[in-house]
């Protein structure tokens, strides 16, 4: 499946046609070819997995020499090709023999070098990605080729994409059921879920550009989904334009580092280029920074979040999908995928802050706070959303890549729970409003509150749950991480305050929800559990958020290296394409640090909203802190800005403005035109044509018919007249004759 993995995007692709086109007639809707469809694509992800764990286990012999599996042009079958090492800068094998990889250095290097073994020298074999392509077009006597590249990150985004979108049409069955447009639901689901995978097998940048442009498409179909209702499709309209403008940037980056490196979309050969010197380091600075604002509008980055939290009006187990495993992800994924191109563009192992860092660290601290004034509890999550993907971008800045993959992977399972938990609780009541509609749900849904509360300890980052390990590794990583041996220590502040916001608002929505009495529409109908349908995939992630973190447990010294770093040694690419990095310790006092602060956030939620203690009716007594409630319940001004200021300006003003000089300026340059064309062809017609013309051919007609009668007057028929002129005539020319001689 390695050399094949195509077939993956494929199925739910065509699934998107074949419920399009008989799922009406189908007893389910055409729920059943999704769900089929999803299932076969989630085995075949299972067997790339195990494919590549036995690749990363037993590499290639070659692989030490810098190997590659690529298909032979016009054969239909993976053969086995060999390059040479990359010995200098910018030396490159021949593009028929395939890429080249550079052999990765043999030590991983513990960021605090020379103490304990962590700072001795352990030998890693290199293991190749798999990559397989045909020829696509030609231009400009360049071959442009479309294929797959198979490594740990790609494998590990099929494996997730692929579960989560399973559980979510499973979910969808029971909570969509009776929808106006069930089939059209379903079909969308498909095709989500096929561009999502094509994007993260993608072996070029050009393939990642398709596949970012299917997903934000299909995006924008499924928070539409009940476009009847203007909110709704004013959300789709935001989400969509919002990406709009980061796609500027993603297509300005992945131009520059086309011609960059040599006119080539090969992302390996970019990487390699990248990685040894052989693009100048300014290219690579101006294509990280057009490339972050994709980022920042793709994965809902600060101050081009807006869009995210209004996404929620879809039906929520799109938003699960989209905020777990599709399209939010997107960004992290394809810096993720180049990341020989932002580590040495931003310097991230060099530096102590870069454009990357701060994106991601402001994102996870603001984007936090806004979810303290939010009613709605899919807002709620919506904007810890923003703040994880903060997370994760932050530590990518860092220089921590394997912690933000792996708190991608967990922050998947837990919000996946999450959301579609909170989708329980409104599927009976209709309403997503804690404050007023919500209230001592944990009595009447207990397997719902069960799992909402293993996910928020997850997202919370509590030991021994998932979140913990992942969000450690990325403390750990600014800590210890960047130039100098001196870290990353704003990003370490702000990213250990995000977590005492992170459990202050999670404890707010539980207290909301689930404790005291039942208000509005919870109080008017007789609750239950949901059925199994929608029960048993929240009880999988709910598992899943109390164990998914013991994949990359550190070294620990009583556990067998066996055990631990798996997902560090799995996922993590070892191969030339990808950049020399260290990795943090693990950090007990840290650890311990981190989690006290997170907990302390649920200790002050929980006095303030169990207990009553703390200043109640603060923001109505002091106008300082009314004046901080009101720029969060503004969002800091953002909307405003787009939708007022900008867009309003568009639409007023400047659209006034732009009318006025259309009336009063470029129409009166062409009524001026007109008018001086007008007058000057009136001159011309009455003191040229009139005055000059006709007189001169007037005149000519008075003169010749004037000569004509006197001419005639000499014809009287005399022949002694017709003599005399003749003498007459005669001796003129004799006179002539005689004066020229």
């Amino acid at each position: 499946m390695l050399t094949h993995a195509w077939i993956i995007p494929l199925i739910p692709a065509l699934s998107f046609v074949a419920i399009l086109a008989v799922g009406k007639k189908l007893p389910r809707g055409g729920s059943e070819i999704g769900i089929a469809s999803v299932t076969i694509c989630f085995v075949l992800a299972l067997t790339v997995a195990a494919g590549w764990i036995g690749r990363v286990n037993d590499p290639p012999h070659e692989a030490d020499h810098a190997t590659t599996e690529h298909s032979v042009e016009g054969e239909g079958h993976a053969t086995e090709g060999e390059g040479t090492a990359v010995e200098g800068e910018g030396e490159h094998g021949a593009a028929a023999e395939g890429p080249t990889f550079a052999k990765a250095p043999a030590t991983k290097v513990a960021a605090d070098e020379g103490e304990g073994e962590a700072g001795g020298e352990e030998e890693h074999h290199v293991t190749p990605p798999v990559q397989r392509n045909i020829s696509w077009f030609q231009t400009d006597g360049h071959e442009i080729k479309v294929g797959t590249l198979i490594d740990g990150l790609s494998t590990l985004m099929l494996v997730v994409v692929t579960f989560i979108s399973l559980l979510v049409h499973v979910f969808s069955t029971d909570y969509v059921a009776g929808d106006r447009r069930y089939t059209h639901y379903f079909a969308f689901l498909s095709l989500f879920t096929a561009s999502m995978l094509f994007f993260v097998i993608a072996d070029n940048t050009l393939q990642m550009i398709v596949g970012w442009e299917l997903v934000g498409l299909c995006s924008f179909g499924l928070i539409g989904h009940w476009w009847e209702e203007k909110p709704n499709s004013d959300a789709a309209l935001k989400a969509f334009l919002t990406n709009r403008v980061g796609d500027i940037g993603l297509l300005c980056g992945m131009i520059i580092l086309y011609f960059a490196a040599g006119k080539t979309f090969d992302t390996v050969t970019i990487n390699t280029m990248a990685n040894e010197g052989a693009i100048r380091h300014f290219l690579l600075l101006v294509a990280s920074l057009s490339l972050i604002t994709a980022v920042m509008s793709k994965s809902g980055q600060f101050i081009l979040h807006t869009w995210l939290p209004d996404a929620m009006a879809g039906p929520t187990p799109v938003s699960a999908l989209i905020h777990a495993a599709t399209m939010v992800v997107a960004g992290i994924f394809m810096v993720a995928r180049l990341y020989g191109v932002f580590f040495h563009g931003l310097s991230i192992g060099t530096a102590n802050i870069n454009a990357l860092a701060v994106v991601g660290a402001v994102t996870l601290l603001f984007g936090g706070l806004l979810a303290f004034v939010q009613s709605d509890i899919k807002k709620v999550l919506a904007y810890s959303t923003v703040s994880q993907l903060g997370y994760m971008v932050m530590a990518l800045g860092v220089g921590a890549w394997t912690a933000a993959i792996f708190h991608l992977f967990t922050h998947a399972i837990f919000k996946a729970c999450l959301f579609l938990g909170s989708g329980s609780l409104a599927h009976h009541i209709h309403s997503f409003d804690m404050k007023k509609d919500m209230g001592g749900m944990r009595k009447t849904m207990p397997k719902t509150y069960l799992t909402f509360l293993l996910g928020t300890a997850a997202l919370v980052a509590i030991p021994p749950f998932a979140g913990f390990w992942s969000k450690d590794e990325i403390l750990a990583g600014a800590q210890q991480l960047g130039g100098g041996g001196n870290g990353y220590p704003l990003m370490l502040i702000m990213g250990t305050l995000g977590a005492a916001v992170t459990g202050a608002y999670m404890m707010r929505a539980i207290w909301y929800v689930f404790f005291g009495e039942p208000r509005g529409k919870s109080a008017e109908h007789e609750l239950h559990e949901n059925g199994p349908r929608i029960v048993v995939p929240l009880l999988i992630l709910g598992v899943g958020s109390v164990i998914a973190g013991f994949v990359n447990i550190p070294a620990f010294g009583f556990l067998p290296e066996g055990l631990t770093l798996r997902f560090e040694h799995f996922v993590e690419p070892t191969a030339g394409y990808f950049p020399e990095i260290s990795h943090p310790e693990f950090n007990l006092v840290l650890a311990i640090i981190s989690t006290l602060v997170g907990v302390s956030g649920v200790a002050i939620a929980y006095a303030w909203y169990w207990k009553g203690v703390g200043l109640h009716g603060l923001t109505e007594r002091n106008k300082f802190a009314k004046a901080g409630y009101r720029v969060l319940e503004s969002k800091y001004g953002l909307d405003i800005l787009y939708t007022d200021v900008i867009a309003g300006s568009f639409k007023g003003p400047i659209a006034r403005g732009a009318n006025w000089v259309n009336q009063n300026v470029i129409d009166g340059v062409v009524n001026l035109v007109g008018t001086t064309a007008r007058k000057s062809g009136e001159l011309v017609y009455r003191r040229i044509d009139q005055g000059v013309v006709d007189t001169v051919v007037n005149g000519s007609g008075t003169f010749a018919e004037g000569s004509g009668q006197l001419l005639r007057r000499q014809q009287n028929g005399k022949v002694q007249f017709y003599g005399a002129y003749l003498f007459i005539g005669a001796a003129v020319l004799a006179a002539l004759i005689i004066a020229i001689a």
